[in-house]
């Protein structure tokens, strides 16, 4: 049992721009028993928003204890920290720290949790855009004097209040006191158990998180080891596919190694005790994690790629996230016809939902990764279209639109094969502004314009997709209320890339009449019998009902073929007709 503190803690304060100095020098390190960074960006964004607001942040329990050399992994930042007699680990504020640390400094930027901006017209904290302007500034150069300096030299067109308002949040950002406890402490499990009760107290650890702790590694090694937490960040950094939820992850990670994902974590890797079969048997954590990374990496291709989901936000179902990283894990590379079967799995899959498993999600991942053998591709996907023998489901019901549901998700899907295309350019909004748009989203809401403002909608239509619009950016834009702009096409553009645009949302210029001379019932009837039809034709075409699920033809066994069908010598086969 521990035995408390050596010492009381001592209280001091550290200004932010002292504290973000120390934190980008190395003297400030995160320990290795710390949970993985949580907070999104509006976290990020409101932690600001409290700091010029003067309101208080909380303090931070720092614990004082030597440390190594290492290369620093914080948010988006590397840091290359010395060796230090005497450091500060961070105990308790952690996401405060790396939040503090990434978002004013230039390669925090790198993260879009991180990269913030100061609208000085609108007196908020907003998401940093790519193309300058004069009144919004970076955080990064909001924090720097001579940066704000340079700025106004730059962009001498803002007026004199203005600047004085830069000038001022300047001081505030810079001067803000946070206030710290500081222990010297050389048992870690008492920090260890500090930590614990200061963060879980009433709160269930998820498994990821359990995990992490159970197999954290050395402190030393923590700037060369993969986490949950960074694996999600990769894989997001490299397909735009949306920050994946830790449990998420590890499922993923743990299907691939074994036919369970639910299993015991405990002794995933303690050969002699582990109760469960895993097909990697000798596999170490970090050669599990990054294989894990690549087999999740792989299915994230194939389903931007070949199934049509672009974003993780439009995944109808996560434990199909987790069985297709079972099936990459195993099978790198399948070939076209296996492919398209998985694709027609998927989508059957995503219609039929949990529900047909027992177990609901947890069962459904069991039964649909135990269908997956090593070493049998062909078998495997057969058994997971067998595991779906059942009759065709209706299709979504578009009279009820929920972004967070998975009949929203398929239906978005639907609309995002038609390219949908900017009122305002005409070009269609590719999946990197999705993405951007999505940023540290769980839902697509934020992509999903109204058509017409709900006030203005009949109760029985008010919950109709017909007035929902898959809309990630527009150029020509009136608040989140869409329907004025498709209503008229711009001066500047022709009729056939008008028609374009209307086409790509499923809205044809009688309907748009109907928009614009104010019958909203009948343009949202008409469009939703259209979008109906539609994904009617997107399911048929992805699902593939009717059809064989016959294997690669290379699968085949020449005595399993009818007669009639069996290949004909190549030179008889020239004359057959």
């Amino acid at each position: 049992m521990s035995t408390g503190l050596d010492t009381r803690p001592s209280a001091t304060t550290y200004d932010v721009e002292k504290l973000v100095g120390m934190i980008w020098r190395g003297q400030i390190r995160v320990p290795h028993f710390q949970r993985d960074f949580r907070w999104g960006r509006e976290d990020v964004i409101r932690l600001f928003d409290s700091i010029v607001r003067g309101y208080p942040v909380g303090s931070l329990l720092l614990w004082l204890r030597p440390a190594a050399k290492q290369v620093l992994t914080l948010g988006a930042l590397k840091i290359e920290a010395p060796s230090l007699d005497q450091s500060l680990w961070v105990v308790d504020g952690q996401q405060r720290i790396i939040s503090l640390a990434n978002a004013l400094h230039e390669d925090g930027a790198r993260d879009p949790r991180f990269a913030l901006s100061y609208d000085l017209g609108e007196e908020r904290f907003v998401p940093r855009t790519a193309v300058e302007d004069p009144y919004v500034i970076p955080l990064p150069v909001l924090f720097d004097l001579r940066g704000v300096l340079r700025w106004f030299a730059v962009h001498n067109e803002v007026s004199a209040d203005l600047q004085d308002r830069a000038f001022g949040l300047t001081t505030i950002l810079r001067q803000y006191p946070v206030p710290a406890y500081q222990v010297e402490q050389e048992n870690a499990e008492v920090l260890q158990d500090i930590f614990d009760r200061m963060n879980n107290y009433g709160k269930r650890l998820s498994k990821a998180e359990i995990f992490s702790a159970l197999f954290a590694g050395e402190e030393s090694e923590q700037d060369r080891t993969l986490t949950i937490d960074v694996i999600a960040a990769h894989v997001d950094e490299r397909f735009g596919f949306g920050r994946i939820d830790s449990d998420t992850v590890l499922r993923a990670i743990l299907a691939r190694r074994g036919p369970n994902p639910e299993r015991e974590i405990r002794t995933e890797f303690d050969d002699e005790n582990r109760r469960e079969t895993v097909e990697f048997p000798r596999e170490d954590r970090d050669t599990a994690f990054q294989a894990g990374e690549e087999a999740l990496g792989r299915a994230i291709s194939f389903l931007q790629n070949d199934a049509g989901v672009p974003h993780f936000s439009l995944l109808a179902y996560r434990y199909l996230l987790i069985a297709l990283t079972r099936v990459f894990g195993h099978f790198p590379d399948p070939d076209p016809a296996n492919r398209r079967l998985l694709r027609r799995w998927y989508w059957r899959a995503a219609l039929f939902g949990p529900e047909i498993f027992k177990g609901s999600s947890t069962g459904a991942s069991r039964a649909l990764c135990a269908k997956i053998q090593p070493n049998d591709l062909t078998g495997s996907i057969q058994n997971l279209l067998n595991a779906l023998e059942r009759p065709v489901p209706p299709p979504p019901e578009l009279r009820r639109f929920r972004t967070n549901e998975a009949t929203a998700k398929i239906t978005l899907c639907s609309w995002w094969a038609l390219e949908p295309r900017d009122p305002g350019t005409g070009e269609p909004n590719e999946r990197a502004r999705l993405a951007e748009c999505l940023t540290d989203r769980p839902t697509a809401a934020d992509a999903v314009r109204y058509l017409v403002p709900s006030g203005l909608v009949p109760d029985k239509y008010r919950l109709w997709a017909a007035n929902r619009l898959l809309l990630p950016f527009m150029e020509q834009e009136e608040g989140k209320v869409v329907g004025a702009v498709l209503a008229h096409p711009p001066l500047t553009m022709d009729e056939g890339t008008w028609s374009r645009v209307l086409d790509s949302h499923l809205i044809t210029p009688e309907t748009a009449a109907l928009l614009r001379d104010g019958h909203v019932a009948a343009f949202l009837r008409a469009r939703q019998e259209r979008l109906v039809s539609e994904l009617q034709t997107f399911l048929q075409r992805m699902c593939e009902w009717g059809f064989e699920n016959t294997p690669p033809l290379g699968e085949l066994l020449l005595e399993d073929l009818p007669d009639d069908e069996r290949a004909l010598p190549d030179e008889e086969s020239h004359g057959a007709g």
